[in-house]
């Protein structure tokens, strides 16, 4: 089953919900990135609550978390759009501990909990939204529920989980987000606020093998939930030589010609994907006349 992700109405349209299954986008990060479980499980996440809340987003719109908690992980990047694209990175992909009291992986110790989780959306006007909450728990699924309720102001309950395997590679990544609409009924929240304290962990859902439909009608009761829409996710950069060069055209002519003296070629890596660009050095000279102009 291909990764994708559903958007939903719950109890009489009183509340907004989303579930996605993300196991081929983590697994594509981790291979790319070469992450250790630990990493893994907390880019995994990060991943996954970047795709829900791009899939909020409308036409050209994206967004870019980041998450910056002081923890021996470094800095989590992640890029996401409206499309079910998504993208990122951690500055140490080859973190890793031992399991935490509860016998899960220790993302909290990984991310660090002295820090900030920031989300910037280009939603097409001239200012950027950005948004910014202290980390309160490292876990990533709180601090994405508490930034949606400090900073966008909307109750909500985030669920994000990452399952590896001994050999290092992805079992079962996804995750839901419960958001509250206004004048929410008592008699409703009391419902999913029951119902969110006795369901399973939302990786071993997906292990499982249940949807995405399936966990939010296991997270809200079946009955209370319509299905809206659906799309497809996965992994997906936006880099390209095209935009390399450009980039080494404004680094200026007298740069790249510095370039070609010291190296006669150059390499350029995108932290993202990984995926590399070689430059002869007569790309760099055409490059250098082009900066000329």
């Amino acid at each position: 089953m291909k990764d994708y992700l559903v958007k939903s109405l719950a109890f009489n349209g009183q509340v907004r919900a989303y579930a996605v299954k993300t196991t081929e986008t983590v697994s594509e990060a981790q291979r790319r990135h070469y992450t250790w479980p630990t990493a893994s499980a907390a880019l995994g996440r990060a991943m996954t609550a970047g795709v829900m809340l791009g899939s909020m987003l409308k036409g050209e719109e994206k967004l870019t978390i980041k998450v910056e908690g002081g923890g021996p992980i470094g800095i989590i990047l992640v890029d996401a759009n409206s499309k079910g694209e998504v993208r990122g990175y951690v500055t140490n992909p080859q973190t890793h501990f031992d399991l935490n009291s509860q016998g899960k992986l220790d993302v909290a110790r990984a991310v660090g909990t002295n820090g900030t989780l920031t989300i910037v959306k280009d939603l097409g006007l001239r200012e950027h939204f950005t948004g910014q909450v202290p980390i309160v728990s490292g876990e990533l699924g709180d601090d994405f529920t508490y930034y949606l309720v400090s900073s966008e102001q909307v109750p909500s309950s985030v669920g994000v989980g990452v399952l590896v395997n001994p050999d290092n590679s992805i079992l079962a990544a996804g995750g839901f987000i419960i958001q509250l609409m206004p004048g929410t009924d008592d008699a409703t929240i009391t419902a999913i606020e029951q119902r969110l304290s006795k369901i399973e962990p939302i990786s071993k859902l997906i292990q499982k093998g249940l949807t995405p439909e399936e966990i939010l009608e296991e997270v809200l009761g079946k009955d209370n939930v319509k299905i809206i829409d659906k799309m497809p996710v996965k992994f997906q950069c936006q880099c390209s030589r095209e935009r390399f060069e450009s980039g080494i055209i404004g680094l200026g002519a007298k740069e790249i010609q510095d370039m070609i003296d010291e190296d006669g070629k150059a390499e350029a890596q995108c932290h993202f994907c990984n995926e590399k660009y070689q430059f002869t050095k007569e790309d760099l000279e055409a490059l250098k006349e082009s900066a000329k102009k």
